[in-house]
């Protein structure tokens, strides 16, 4: 296993964002076709064409999968994503017209930058023009992540920047599985490699970050907390999958969510995952796809709050003293 920070073979990443505003969104293209699949975990989900990804159902492969910022708002960045891909006839065929398949998952940015302008079908769009086959050449505050947040057990005042991160691993020759995330999550996000927490939730005005397992222990039997967290990504392989594969990969991904950020799948957040396989190399074991998948996940959410930067008064990690 090594890392490699090329690309998936079959799958490009595009980003747009608007930095004034902290949001945008982030879109993996295949336009000839992948199949997928989706596990959806937290308790405040915000998506679209989820429910086709099961296996009982009709249609097998999708066209593109769009993480975007704007709460609710801006899954409407599916449709520029839409237009983009029928202006070039990719689709499923329905007879009349080629009606593109994309499914899409959506954070909760509204309270950074302004609340008023989320991503649009123009920049979904605009990320489909931006797409290229490098995936690890941007991170932080990019795409999806731009305007990610995280640590908000105390309340936004002590939150840090999330952003977005990638990671590609070659399983094996030829074999590749990559994992996009955009980090955005009510809890704390932990190293795995030393069991430190590296961005989360602090104690201000002291700035040092607190014990959320022990300051859990001290909170009312119940609290509110604005519905204002999520964790949304994609993880694609190269690598041959059926439909029922691909849900258990996304299944089996969440692991890598487990190892890096406490708590995870809470009430507060959406956290979603979509599995995307390419099919351009043969059948894999599932079970070696879905190892991978949590680790190349795990790596790309230590990646989002280690290369974001501050913004909108939000410190970042490498802000931190």
């Amino acid at each position: 296993m090594r890392e490699n920070k090329q690309r998936i073979p079959g799958a490009i990443i595009g980003h747009a964002q608007d930095l004034d505003a902290a949001t945008g969104c982030t879109v993996i293209l295949s336009p000839e076709g992948a199949v997928c699949g989706v596990d959806q975990r937290g308790g405040a989900p915000g998506t679209r064409e989820t429910d086709l990804l099961r296996p009982m159902h009709l249609v097998e492969n999708v066209h593109a999968v769009l993480l975007s910022g704007g709460s609710a708002f801006g899954l409407s960045a599916a449709d520029g994503v839409m237009r983009w891909l029928e202006e070039r006839k990719y689709g499923f065929n329905v007879g009349v017209a080629n009606v593109p398949i994309v499914p899409a998952a959506s954070l909760f940015d509204l309270a950074i930058g302004k609340p008023d302008v989320r991503p649009d079908a123009l920049m979904g769009y605009a990320a489909c023009e931006a797409a290229q086959g490098e995936w690890g050449e941007k991170g932080g505050n990019v795409g999806a992540g731009t305007g990610a947040t995280v640590g908000h057990l105390l309340g936004d005042a002590g939150c840090m920047k999330g952003g977005l991160g990638t990671s590609v691993i070659e399983v094996t020759p030829g074999i590749f599985v990559g994992a996009v995330f955009a980090v955005n999550c009510f809890g704390d996000v932990i190293d795995p490699s030393t069991g430190k927490t590296i961005a989360g939730t602090r104690k201000m005005p002291e700035g040092h970050f607190v014990d959320t397992l022990e300051t859990l222990t001290q909170m009312p039997a119940s609290f509110d907390a604005a519905v204002t967290n999520t964790v949304i990504g994609i993880v694609a392989t190269n690598a041959t999958l059926s439909k029922v594969a691909a849900n258990k990969v996304a299944q089996m991904a969440h692991n890598g969510l487990a190892r890096t950020i406490i708590p995870t799948h809470t009430m507060f957040d959406g956290d979603t995952i979509f599995a995307l396989a390419t099919g351009l190399e043969k059948m894999v074991d599932v079970n070696i796809i879905g190892t991978f998948a949590a680790e190349a996940t795990a790596r790309a959410v230590v990646r989002a709050v280690s290369e974001a930067t501050s913004l909108c008064g939000v410190t970042a990690r490498r802000d931190m003293a």
